[in-house]
Protein backbone atom coordinates (compact mmCIF):
# COMPACT_ATOMS: atom_id res chain seq x y z
CA UNK A 1 0.00 0.00 0.00
CA UNK A 2 1.00 3.84 -0.78
CA UNK A 3 0.03 6.33 2.05
CA UNK A 4 0.24 9.86 0.05
CA UNK A 5 -0.50 13.47 2.44
CA UNK A 6 -1.36 16.42 1.23
CA UNK A 7 -0.88 19.58 2.41
CA UNK A 8 -0.55 23.58 1.71
CA UNK A 9 -4.03 24.40 0.89
CA UNK A 10 -5.77 27.12 1.81
CA UNK A 11 -7.52 30.72 1.08
CA UNK A 12 -5.60 33.06 -1.47
CA UNK A 13 -6.42 36.11 -3.76
CA UNK A 14 -6.63 35.72 -7.31
CA UNK A 15 -3.59 36.46 -8.58
CA UNK A 16 -1.87 34.79 -5.63
CA UNK A 17 0.39 31.73 -5.21
CA UNK A 18 0.23 28.77 -3.26
CA UNK A 19 2.28 25.92 -2.99
CA UNK A 20 1.36 22.40 -1.89
CA UNK A 21 2.90 19.38 -1.24
CA UNK A 22 2.44 15.67 -1.14
CA UNK A 23 4.42 13.05 0.85
CA UNK A 24 4.20 9.36 0.24
CA UNK A 25 5.24 6.06 1.92
CA UNK A 26 4.53 2.97 1.84
CA UNK A 27 5.56 0.77 -0.95
CA UNK A 28 6.39 3.49 -3.37
CA UNK A 29 8.86 1.42 -5.24
CA UNK A 30 5.11 0.03 -6.95
CA UNK A 31 4.37 3.68 -8.37
CA UNK A 32 6.67 5.45 -11.18
CA UNK A 33 4.85 8.57 -10.96
CA UNK A 34 3.22 10.65 -8.67
CA UNK A 35 0.01 13.59 -9.53
CA UNK A 36 -2.20 15.95 -8.74
CA UNK A 37 -5.51 16.00 -9.69
CA UNK A 38 -8.71 18.62 -8.65
CA UNK A 39 -12.13 18.71 -8.24
CA UNK A 40 -14.09 21.89 -8.17
CA UNK A 41 -17.95 21.49 -6.31
CA UNK A 42 -20.07 20.04 -9.25
CA UNK A 43 -17.61 19.17 -11.57
CA UNK A 44 -15.58 15.75 -12.10
CA UNK A 45 -11.79 14.90 -10.79
CA UNK A 46 -9.04 16.45 -13.69
CA UNK A 47 -5.35 16.01 -13.62
CA UNK A 48 -3.42 18.55 -13.46
CA UNK A 49 0.17 18.18 -13.34
CA UNK A 50 2.54 14.68 -13.14
CA UNK A 51 6.29 14.06 -12.56
CA UNK A 52 7.87 10.75 -13.10
CA UNK A 53 9.83 8.50 -10.29
CA UNK A 54 13.40 10.01 -11.30
CA UNK A 55 11.68 13.84 -11.24
CA UNK A 56 13.24 14.31 -14.79
CA UNK A 57 9.60 13.42 -16.76
CA UNK A 58 6.55 16.46 -15.62
CA UNK A 59 3.35 16.56 -17.27
CA UNK A 60 0.91 19.51 -16.93
CA UNK A 61 -2.51 19.86 -17.98
CA UNK A 62 -3.33 22.55 -20.82
CA UNK A 63 -4.90 25.02 -18.40
CA UNK A 64 -2.21 24.66 -15.68
CA UNK A 65 0.70 25.73 -18.02
CA UNK A 66 3.01 28.38 -17.56
CA UNK A 67 1.27 28.79 -13.82
CA UNK A 68 2.19 25.95 -12.08
CA UNK A 69 5.24 23.65 -11.35
CA UNK A 70 5.34 20.30 -10.10
CA UNK A 71 8.50 19.13 -8.90
CA UNK A 72 10.34 16.10 -6.53
CA UNK A 73 12.30 17.11 -3.52
CA UNK A 74 14.61 15.25 -1.91
CA UNK A 75 13.63 11.88 -0.16
CA UNK A 76 14.12 11.34 3.53
CA UNK A 77 14.51 7.82 4.16
CA UNK A 78 11.43 6.08 2.68
CA UNK A 79 9.42 8.91 2.38
CA UNK A 80 9.11 10.59 -1.27
CA UNK A 81 7.73 14.62 -1.01
CA UNK A 82 6.73 16.03 -4.48
CA UNK A 83 5.63 19.71 -4.67
CA UNK A 84 2.95 21.95 -6.56
CA UNK A 85 4.01 25.18 -6.99
CA UNK A 86 0.81 27.20 -7.67
CA UNK A 87 1.20 31.16 -9.32
CA UNK A 88 -0.98 33.57 -10.78
CA UNK A 89 -4.13 31.51 -9.44
CA UNK A 90 -7.75 32.28 -10.56
CA UNK A 91 -10.90 31.73 -9.14
CA UNK A 92 -11.60 28.68 -11.37
CA UNK A 93 -8.46 26.88 -10.05
CA UNK A 94 -10.98 26.91 -6.69
CA UNK A 95 -10.90 23.20 -5.64
CA UNK A 96 -10.26 20.26 -3.78
CA UNK A 97 -6.91 18.89 -4.71
CA UNK A 98 -5.93 15.08 -4.49
CA UNK A 99 -2.32 14.19 -4.68
CA UNK A 100 -1.95 10.58 -6.36
CA UNK A 101 0.37 8.09 -7.65
CA UNK A 102 0.79 5.31 -9.39
CA UNK A 103 2.04 3.50 -13.19
CA UNK A 104 1.20 6.15 -15.38
CA UNK A 105 1.46 9.79 -15.85
CA UNK A 106 -1.40 10.67 -14.70
CA UNK A 107 -1.41 8.24 -11.76
CA UNK A 108 -4.94 7.20 -10.30
CA UNK A 109 -4.14 4.00 -8.30
CA UNK A 110 -3.52 5.87 -4.68
CA UNK A 111 -5.07 9.04 -3.51
CA UNK A 112 -4.36 11.41 -0.35
CA UNK A 113 -7.57 12.76 1.25
CA UNK A 114 -6.80 16.09 -0.29
CA UNK A 115 -6.51 19.46 0.59
CA UNK A 116 -8.97 22.21 0.05
CA UNK A 117 -7.96 25.67 -2.29
CA UNK A 118 -10.15 28.57 -2.22
CA UNK A 119 -9.42 31.40 -4.56
CA UNK A 120 -10.96 34.42 -3.82
CA UNK A 121 -11.79 37.03 -6.80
Amino acid sequence: QVQLKESGGGLVQAGGSLRLSCTASGRTFGTNFIGWFRQAPGKEREFVAGISRDGVGTYYADFVKGRFTISREANEGAKTTVSLAMDSLAFEDTGVYYCSAGLDPRPTSYWGQGTQVVVAS
